[in-house]
């Protein structure tokens, strides 16, 4: 049956071969008459468009020929009299004029001067013109005198206005013919285009185009408003020296369909129907009686086809298929039906009672109910109920059944019965999985809680932490809330000494305490997270006119200065609080955390155990740093930190004996600043150690150019700090550098503390020393070194601070101190160096406690590279005054 059905395509379709041949015979035969069709009304078209062409063409070039003609007879009356009059002239070349001609002017120039002309309103200027010395047109004129004959240009733009069409012909005069001049004719172009039928009215686009006959390019001067298509009918015009390309197309194009070609296309169509439409007829009615006999054969296929495959579904799904008679109690089991319900095969007759007896006792009145229910209302019937089996064994069976009346009148109910113990017993396994996912679930979901909660607290203290406190930073600045919002920023003091000296168990426990009292102290509608280490944040939605948030932090300074008994020691630590508050709703949250931390390093660097609160002031204070930063770091890219030369001189000579570079910065705006307004800003910014190499570098270059000059100075000392001593590059660039030994001097600030340098500090040093490079203590006396680690350090040179020599002439005792460093010195071999010397009454002083070198305002203050230069040249510190201090000295 199935490859009968599969071949009935082949089998219709080859019913319809005939008709099929005949329809594609019919569609070449009009494929073939439509394209002759098209093919005739393009010839049409193109023999039409050359025929109008032609008349455009012949039009035009009669007119040309006309004009040229004309002024050709005038041309041989001016051979004849070569001295022809203006009044001859006016009345020939009138008798041209006053014709239909297309002439716009004419001009005869003997030896290539005009002295004629026609007319002369317009053209008075023209008399007098000599061809050889206009630019426009000598190469014309010259040819036409090279050619000897004719010559027609065009078309030209004239300087009159509008276009035209030049015709210069050669005048021949005595009786050898000899070359006397020319005769220049002007052809109006539009009124020769006109007169020739090029104009609005055309049935075919025209283009025209000139090109020279030797070499240029191709100009159109003329085209009707259709554009010419593609593939046009051309034509030339040859006027003399150029060639005019006439092109030409149909209006609509070459591809415009004719009139009556839909009406023939048409008439095609209908032919082929006429042919084709029969066959397919015929092919259709033999077809159908075909599909007729093999319906007739399938039916009976499917019959038997459906049942095969009933008894396998009931076969495979293990139904049992039952039927009851109501009114004789009859009751018809299939073979299934029996092994459900422990009926033996052999047994003839089945009875209701055969079923009641196998139900179990528990579901058998409601099991009789439902059945009774189901026949007496003509519903479907539809139940589950258990089976007893003859082992003690429990079914489940799911029953289905529909009512029907027989044809004798009698009622029936059949239906189906399948074991469903399985999906019973598997329906129990997973609602008590379902309940134990359930129970694991909510574990899972405490356990998550847990975690979240830990997520969100600090281990510690268990106090929100900084996840917690960003989350309701978030949604603070969400939402249309416009209270007020203020954060206070707290920063335990003097913390890190008790790390250091008790231990981190002893620091945790500060931390716990430290957290307790501020939930004590804060009111239960604040918020209070640890972010870090010793800083805790509290928030806050209060109105700070009335929660007065300066004495609560003064209050939590108090509570947490108390001491604390930690591993039975009484500590105490201290605490510095930021306040900022956002009044303005356009303010992040983010933003108010960064103000409350600028007012807590405000309260640091006040000393302290305080409370500060951001506003204006600290806001520009922020705003200038960062400004300046910013510049620090443009002014390193651009070059702008320059050395400032102090020279240092002997004590005895008043010499020059070294020189200190001073770091300057030069801002092109603000002017010269000094190192006490940018050093502590470019310290937070890591690259104090760029500007010690900027100006290094700077110094050495300065150092050869005095080498040069023979100015004697035998060192230049500049300020490096720790950061440029760390530097790991440093001692490799040292040593490309080739210094020579003493000429450079690093001065190391006192306030570095020597006593805090680790190893590796110590070990950079000395590498330093190795290359030559002198080591000099700056600002010494300010307390910061101590005896030891001087004489472990070993400098050169020990530079008096100047606040230690400013009061030595007033205070005997500020003058036994200088002496005892003097005397240190000496005692080490080591050189003093006194800055600040003010009065030369100070240089005297010095000088007899010993000092060695002096340097200050007495002398010279700092100067720009070319300044100092001119300074040590001049020698200008040594005026009558001061060498008063030297004959004195001397006495």
């Amino acid at each position: 049956m199935n490859d009968r059905n599969a071949q009935l395509p082949l089998q219709g379709l080859g019913y319809y071969i005939p008709a099929i041949v005949v329809a594609f015979a019919a569609l070449i035969a009009i494929f073939l008459a439509d394209s002759q069709k098209l093919r005739l009304e393009e010839e049409y078209l193109r023999s039409f468009t050359t025929e109008q062409l032609g008349v455009l063409r012949s039009r035009l070039e009669g007119n040309i020929q006309g004009d040229i003609n004309l002024v050709q007879g005038l041309v041989a009356a001016l051979s004849t009299e070569p001295d022809m009059s203006p009044g001859r002239f006016a009345d020939l070349a009138g008798r041209i004029f006053r014709k239909d001609t297309q002439l716009r002017n004419l001009a005869i120039a003997p030896d290539f001067v005009v002295s004629l002309v026609y007319p002369v309103k317009g053209n008075e200027r023209t008399i007098g013109l000599d061809y050889r010395k206009n630019e426009r047109q000598r190469a014309a004129a010259m040819q036409v005198k090279a050619l000897d004959r004719l010559i027609v240009t065009g078309p030209v733009d004239l300087v009159q206005g509008g276009r035209g069409v030049i015709a210069r012909y050669p005048i021949h005069a005595g009786r050898n013919n000899a070359f006397i001049g020319i005769a220049s004719a002007v052809i109006d172009l539009d009124k020769l285009l006109a007169n020739s039928g090029f104009g609005k009215d055309l049935e075919i686009a025209v283009s025209l185009s000139s090109r020279p006959h030797v070499g240029g390019e191709a100009r159109t001067f003329f085209s009707t408003a259709a554009p010419v298509d593609a593939d046009p009918v051309i034509m030339i015009i040859d006027i003399g020296h150029e060639a005019w390309t006439m092109s030409a197309t149909p209006l609509g194009g070459w591809h415009q369909p004719s009139a009556d070609l839909a009406f023939f296309r048409a008439g095609l169509a209908l032919l082929a129907v006429i042919i084709v439409a029969p066959m397919f007829w015929v092919g259709y009615l033999m077809k159908d009686r075909h599909r007729h006999i093999l319906a007739l054969q399938d039916r009976e296929d499917r019959l038997e086809t459906v049942s095969q495959r009933l008894q396998l579904a009931l076969d495979a799904s293990r139904v049992g298929v039952w039927e009851f008679e109501t009114e004789t109690s009859t009751l018809t089991w299939d073979a299934r039906m029996r092994v459900l319900y422990n009926v033996p095969p052999d047994q003839p007759v089945c009875r209701y009672e055969d079923w009641r007896d196998a139900l179990h006792p528990d579901d058998l009145e409601e099991a009789e109910r439902v059945f009774a229910n189901a026949i007496e209302a003509d519903r479907p019937y539809l139940t589950e109920f258990r089976v007893l089996t003859t082992g003690g064994d429990i079914r489940h069976i799911r029953a289905h059944g529909m009512t029907y009346r027989a044809s004798s009148g009698a009622k029936r109910i059949v239906g189906a019965n399948w074991d469903v113990t399985d999906d019973i017993r598997l329906q129990a396994e997973l609602l008590e999985a379902k309940l134990t996912a359930e129970a694991q679930n909510r574990a899972l979901e405490d356990a998550r809680l847990v975690l979240e909660h830990n997520s969100l607290h600090d281990a510690l203290t268990q106090l929100p932490n900084r996840r917690f406190l960003d989350q309701q930073l978030a949604l603070a600045g969400m939402g249309e809330d416009t209270r007020p919002l203020t954060l206070l920023h707290i920063d335990l003091d003097r913390f890190k000494d008790i790390n250091d000296t008790l231990g981190h168990a002893a620091g945790d426990e500060v931390l716990k305490q430290a957290a307790g009292v501020l939930r004590t102290h804060i009111p239960a509608e604040d918020f209070i997270a640890r972010i870090g280490g010793d800083e805790f944040v509290l928030l806050s939605r209060r109105d700070p006119a009335k929660a007065d948030f300066n004495a609560l932090s003064a209050r939590l300074i108090e509570a947490i200065s108390e001491p604390m008994a930690i591993e039975g020691h009484d500590c105490r630590i201290g605490a510095s609080i930021g306040i900022a508050t956002r009044n303005d709703a356009e303010e992040s949250a983010e933003q108010l955390l960064v103000n409350a931390d600028i007012a807590l390093y405000e309260a640091k660097r006040r000393g302290r155990n305080r409370v500060e609160a951001f506003n204006d002031e600290l806001r520009l204070h922020t705003v200038e740093v960062k400004r300046l930063g910013d510049d620090i770091l443009r002014g390193l890219e651009q070059g702008e930190f320059h050395p400032f030369f102090q020279p240092q001189f002997d004590a005895e000579t008043l010499e020059i004996v070294g020189v200190e570079a001073l770091a300057r910065w030069l801002h092109p705006t603000r002017g010269v600043i000094t190192p006490d307004v940018f050093l502590p800003v470019a310290g937070s910014l890591n690259v104090v150690a760029r500007i010690d190499e900027a100006i290094l570098d700077q110094a050495l270059f300065q150092a050869m150019r005095w080498e040069g000059q023979n100015l004697g100075i035998a060192r230049v000392s500049v300020n490096v700090s720790c950061q440029r001593l760390r530097d790991e590059g440093l001692l490799e660039k040292l040593r490309a550098m080739n210094i020579r030994p003493g000429s450079l001097t690093f001065e190391l600030l006192e306030s570095i503390s020597f006593d805090a340098f680790d190893d590796g500090l110590k070990q950079a040093i000395d590498d330093i020393k190795s290359l030559g490079i002198d080591i000099e203590i700056d600002d010494f006396g300010t307390g910061h070194a101590s005896i030891v680690s001087l004489l472990e350090l070993s400098p050169k040179r020990l530079k008096i601070d100047r606040r230690l020599v400013q009061p030595l002439l007033e205070s005997t005792a500020q003058q036994s101190l200088v002496r005892s460093i003097i005397d240190i010195g000496k005692v080490r071999d080591i050189e003093t160096v006194a800055e600040g010397v003010e009065t030369l009454a100070h240089a005297e002083l010095l000088r007899g406690l010993g000092c060695h070198v002096l340097q200050g305002y007495a002398f010279a203050r700092p100067m720009a590279a070319d300044d100092f230069l001119a300074f040590a040249k001049a020698r200008g510190w040594k005026p009558a005054d001061k060498a008063g201090l030297t004959t004195a000295r001397a006495s």
